[in-house]
């Protein structure tokens, strides 16, 4: 019997849209419609690269030296990226996660995260992930099963696919009123307006060579609060991902420091209910009581 890196595949439809949850991190392996990739997938036998379509829990991005202060108390967890001194993306990226239902369009994928050094809490996290006809939905719950207030925030991590071109001869559109500056950790240092910088995608523009890893806020929304991030490929089909008002930040990332078979092949489009270093700055941090549940959604579709 041959290994599969993700473990159990949650395989749902809807039409002519197909996605595959994975059981090994609990995130989308692949999602595409009439064949055509939506988000850039990662082999069946090959481990997830690059955080591609992973939860980050209990905080997206990057917590400097993984050292932060809560409610008088200091903690450490393990540095993640250690080249950097950061922990990256959460607790639970490799973390097994359960298929609590699944219906031929839809699976809700679980997991419970207990108390471990470093984040002494008790979170259980459900997502949902649900096909229609105007594409994926993604809604993830966290309840506080603990006796204590925990600190919180999340992120979900898909690549918009190019399809049958390379990102550089995408088109982005993309409004945002303020980038937020890092480091050489990247870890947030700063914040500049967006409007007429190279970052400015306002009124879509090709992506060409431009490097980007960057977390914007100030999201442009339309009347449901919703954010979006559009990607055109070369073959003219336009990707979409949008992000509910709980997300105050969307980092974008070009894929240009993975591995090199692997850089370039998807625009990574990051809903994040808080920035980098949140758990450190409490920047958009959210403190969940015991029994309390919070609840974020997002999207993506073609068109």
């Amino acid at each position: 019997m041959t290994l599969v890196p993700s473990g159990e595949q949650f395989e749902i439809a809807c039409g002519a849209h197909r996605a595959t949850i994975v059981e090994v991190g609990g995130g989308i392996r692949s999602y595409e419609v009439d064949s055509r990739p939506v988000l850039d997938p990662y082999d069946l036998h090959e481990m997830c690269d690059g955080a591609h379509g992973e939860p980050l829990v209990p905080w997206p991005n990057r917590l400097a030296d993984g050292q932060y202060r809560f409610a008088g108390n200091e903690y450490q967890v393990a540095l993640t990226e250690p080249a950097r001194r950061n922990a990256i993306h959460g607790l639970l990226r490799w973390w097994l996660w359960r298929a609590r239902e699944h219906e031929p369009d839809r699976v809700v994928v679980g997991t419970r995260l207990y108390p471990l050094q470093g984040y002494p809490f008790a979170l259980d996290v459900a997502i949902a992930y649900e096909l229609t006809d105007a594409g994926l939905q993604v809604r993830t719950s966290v309840t506080n099963i603990g006796d204590h207030a925990c600190p919180f925030g999340s992120g979900h991590h898909p690549y918009l696919s190019p399809g049958t071109g390379p990102l550089d001869d995408c088109e982005l559109r993309f409004e945002a009123q303020t980038r937020i500056v890092t480091d050489e950790r990247q870890i947030p240092s700063g914040r500049e307006p967006v409007a007429a910088t190279r970052l400015d995608f306002k009124d879509g523009r090709r992506i060409g060579a431009l490097e980007i890893d960057d977390a914007f806020t100030g999201l442009a929304r339309d009347g449901a609060g919703r954010a979006t991030v559009t990607l055109t490929g070369p073959d003219g089909v336009a990707v979409e991902l949008w992000a509910d008002a709980s997300y105050e930040v969307i980092q974008l990332y070009t894929g240009h420091t993975l591995e090199p078979g692997r850089r370039r092949l998807g625009l990574a489009a990051e809903p994040m209910t808080c920035p980098a270093n949140a758990l450190q700055s409490g920047e958009g941090l959210i403190r969940i009581e015991p029994g309390e549940t919070v609840a974020s959604v997002w999207g993506v579709g073609m068109r």
